[in-house]
């Protein structure tokens, strides 16, 4: 499903990652989390993508690379991915089953490259999420809040569940948080 997501003086699609954006893909990725400690790496990324490709997109601006990702993922609830492990061999956890299917999606990553920052694009994927997470029959939707990102996202209806243990590679004033799929626009 392709979404056009008009910005002023700039266009720029919300489409499913293809191969060939991987590159650019793991490049943000690096830029935002390696001084963090937080960078996974190209392989952990697409084994995340692998697990769900259909609630994983790219920001696809004219003329140009990845301006931004998001990747999601089924995962249970109240558990995340490790970031020391790809997907393929992070946990026993069956994404596809379809008890973890049908209940929650893991945002296991957004990244919005920083000259296409404060455009609302973070937040249009994230809608584009939410819409895709409907479709999907998912309830609630989850992440882990790192780099002081918890206030961003308890603004966008996020609520924390500090009792929940994360795994180590997420640091220390990492936040697990989760909220129910936001219902769809009346009208």
């Amino acid at each position: 499903m392709t979404h056009d997501v008009r910005v002023p003086h700039l266009d720029v699609r919300i489409r499913p990652i293809a191969d060939d954006d991987w590159s650019g893909i793991a490049e943000l990725e690096a830029e935002v989390y390696t001084e963090l400690g937080l960078s996974e790496g190209r392989a952990a990324l697409e084994s995340r993508a692998r697990a769900s490709p259909s609630t994983c997109f790219v920001l696809d601006p004219p003329a140009a690379g990845p301006a931004g990702y998001l990747l999601a993922l089924p995962y249970p609830p109240f558990q995340s991915p490790d970031l020391a492990r790809p997907e393929d061999t992070a946990s026993p956890a069956l994404p596809s089953a379809p008890s973890v299917r049908a209940g929650n999606l893991h945002l296991h990553d957004l990244v919005v490259a920083e000259g296409f920052r404060g455009r609302g694009l973070a937040r249009r994927l994230l809608r584009h999420l939410a819409t895709t997470a409907r479709a999907q029959t998912y309830e609630r939707i989850s992440l882990v809040a790192v780099a002081g990102s918890e206030t961003f996202w308890a603004a966008q209806g996020y609520r924390a569940h500090r009792e929940i243990s994360l795994p180590g590679s997420y640091g220390t004033d990492a936040v697990y948080m989760s909220a129910a799929v936001p219902e769809g626009r009346r009208g």
